[in-house]
């Protein structure tokens, strides 16, 4: 029985070390410390486009890194589309930077104001799941309507995220604000698969 009960832990330590979080995308905010004149910027700039009729955030985008940035007269800035933390603020960076050259250098980029509001991250744990089981276990924090979506909306309290749990075994964290929560939320759902794991 104990040759078992090893075997059953070796077993599990070989699947968690498949288990590779992929971050997809990164969404932060920073404040810039001075309004804008978003038509000047718009007038300005390439990549910007402005129409304060449909939105009323300039929409610039770059392309290394590649990402797209909302830019409010307020002085507000959001970025999304990186797929790594450093990239995030590389691209926040450079948004200053344009605003810096077309006559806004008051604008800063100040490390205290840029806040990571989501990321998302996919993994695949490599074993098919069962997601009625697990949506009758769960209910509580649990949703799945398989005509309207094929995963299984999981709201996890902590860390707060939300995971779309897929049938192959595929997941999708979002929520999540720092790299330390995705691995502590795809540790936390892991037992859990596991537990609904389809046997073939």
């Amino acid at each position: 029985e104990e040759s078992k009960t090893a075997n059953l832990e070796e077993e599990e330590e070989e699947e968690t070390e498949v288990i590779n979080i992929r971050l997809q995308n990164v969404v932060c905010s920073l404040s810039l410390e001075t309004r804008l004149d978003l038509d000047k910027i718009a007038q300005s700039v390439r990549n910007a486009e402005y129409n304060p009729k449909k939105f009323q955030a300039l929409i610039m985008r770059i392309r290394e890194p590649k990402t797209t940035a909302l830019i409010f007269s307020s002085g507000k800035m959001i970025v999304t589309g990186a797929k790594l933390l450093t990239d995030s603020v590389n691209a926040a960076k450079k948004y200053v930077a344009i605003i810096n050259h077309v006559g806004f250098p008051e604008a800063k980029f100040i490390q205290s104001n840029y806040r990571i509001q989501n990321m998302t991250a996919t993994c695949d744990f490599g074993f098919p799941i069962r997601l009625e089981g697990l949506i009758y276990a769960h209910s509580s924090q649990s949703c799945y309507e398989p005509e309207l979506f094929p995963g299984l909306v999981y709201r996890m309290a902590v860390p707060k995220v939300v995971l779309l749990i897929f049938v192959s075994g595929k997941v999708v964290v979002t929520g999540a604000k720092s790299e330390e929560s995705l691995q502590s939320a795809v540790s936390n759902i892991y037992p859990i698969l596991l537990e609904f794991r389809k046997k073939n």
